[in-house]
């Protein structure tokens, strides 16, 4: 599209242009599908077959689909009041203090506002990032799709405050006007120097210490750090077609499937009726207890989830599987778990790619093992940005 066309053309959202979480803002969304459509088959123009990259799907929302929301603590600028919100693009201190978000929740605004409006009252500091003092560092915002629970988590360093401070604000919490119900609001503690995220010990507040999500049929309890999709009614569309594309080409009828980086289960789960075993492997020990307990709950005995990293849990599964399911991080498969994956030569592997370039890098190794593409299909869970899902069905083409 002409950068010119691109210029001319008015956000509906007025920070569009400094935050950086929207970066399609200005193209309609069939436009944006479109784009993430050809340049994700303009990658693998090499390996796909004749006919074998499948139309886009759509995201069910396009608007408010986000379940997750991760708010940082701070000022607009220098000196300025407190604030609560998303990074300005390109800039590592300028907090925006955004509001009426248009890819998040409603919910979300009114408890970014309110957890705002309660802190400046009170007058507590937040955490400089160049100074490494003060307490307020981030929030941590889900809510399920299906069920409407909410789960809010607040960061803080363990700097001493006023007693009662946070029940105070879990009391502002609970008297909000919303159309979901809190699940359970939490304090985490966080002394690392990185501006992340990190569990240093979590309390609850108020509820309990999870939410429960449902997707195509199987509830999931999600944890404040356990990987979930951030778009449920996305996922329930990536999840089907990942699950149409194997159930294409194999029966799983007394077989043996490994789902690695399984996150809280998911996958293993929908793939699970009729295997004789679903193995999931997932770093994260919290998402492993989750999965755990997910499909106790969904009556599921046949799936083992285990903790630690895909290279090394590998080498602990005596079973050999009969087919693989990959849905790793953003980075992709470390080339050494790759190298022994490819080393078990099943025939059908389902590949989840959250970013196409990560396993457009990894295609030359699976070329070399003897797989092909068959089939492709860019599943938009993620509208405005730049971002898409990609379901792989990849073959051994010597079998």
């Amino acid at each position: 599209m002409p950068a010119a066309f691109r210029i001319m053309r008015e956000y509906d959202c007025e920070y569009a242009a400094l935050c950086g979480g929207c970066a399609y803002r200005d193209l309609t969304y069939e436009e944006q599908l479109e784009k993430k459509a050809r340049e994700t088959e303009q990658l693998f123009s090499e390996y796909l077959p004749e006919g074998g990259f499948l139309p886009p799907l759509r995201s069910p929302r396009e608007q408010g689909y986000r379940n997750r929301m991760e708010y940082t603590f701070g000022n607009e600028s220098k000196d300025g009041p407190l604030t609560l919100g998303l990074h300005q693009k390109r800039s590592f201190h300028n907090i925006l203090p955004v509001v009426n978000c248009k890819i998040c929740d409603e919910d979300f605004d009114l408890i970014v506002k309110s957890t705002m409006n309660y802190f400046r009252e009170h007058q507590t500091s937040f955490y400089h990032r160049k100074r490494h003092t003060g307490y307020l560092r981030h929030l941590l915002v889900r809510k399920a799709e299906k069920t409407k629970e909410i789960l809010v988590c607040i960061v803080t360093t363990s700097e001493p405050q006023e007693e009662g401070l946070l029940m105070g604000w879990v009391d502002r919490m609970l008297g909000l006007s919303l159309e979901g119900s809190f699940a359970g609001i939490l304090h985490t503690r966080n002394d690392r120097l990185a501006d992340a995220v990190v569990d240093e010990g979590t309390e609850i507040l108020y509820g309990k210490g999870f939410f429960t999500e449902t997707l195509l049929g199987l509830k999931f309890k999600i944890t404040p750090f356990s990987f979930f999709q951030t778009n449920s009614g996305g996922a329930e569309v990536l999840y089907a077609t990942g699950r149409d594309f194997l159930s294409s080409v194999f029966d799983p009828t007394g077989k043996v499937i490994f789902d690695l980086y399984s996150g809280t289960g998911t996958i293993a789960q929908l793939l699970s009726p009729n295997a004789s075993l679903v193995v999931g492997v997932e770093i994260v020990p919290e998402a492993v207890e989750a999965a755990r307990e997910n499909a106790l709950a969904n009556g599921i005995t046949n799936c083992r989830f285990l903790a630690g990293d895909v290279l090394e849990e590998l080498d602990r599964i005596e079973e050999t599987p009969d087919a693989l399911v990959l849905d790793p991080p953003r980075s992709g498969v470390h080339p050494k778990a790759l190298k022994k994956l490819l080393s078990y030569g099943v025939e059908n592997i389902l590949y989840i790619s959250c970013k196409p370039e990560s396993l457009a890098s990894e295609m030359p190794m699976f070329a070399h093992a003897g797989y092909e593409i068959v089939k492709m299909r860019c599943v938009d869970m993620f509208p405005f940005s730049g971002h898409v899902e990609t379901a792989v069905l990849l073959q051994r083409s010597d079998t």
